[in-house]
């Protein structure tokens, strides 16, 4: 069965660091949403997902730093 979670967060990362790379507005709210998915989906996550999970996490922190 696949983790819509999982998948929400992916794609909340995804689209967060995509408007900021083509110069749209993000926010505080933006990077919010992003961490509330990954927060959300690493309660249903294999393993894998669990390890994926982290990457997004450290790319919004690594974000958070250059910005």
């Amino acid at each position: 069965m696949e983790n819509n979670l999982f998948q929400q967060a992916k794609n909340a990362v995804t689209n967060f660091m995509n408007n900021n790379q083509s110069g749209n507005t993000t926010t505080e709210q933006d990077k919010q949403a992003a961490q509330n998915a990954i927060t959300n989906a690493k309660s249903n996550a294999s393993p894998e997902e669990q390890q994926q999970l982290q990457q997004l996490e450290q790319q919004l922190k690594q974000h958070n730093q250059l910005h």
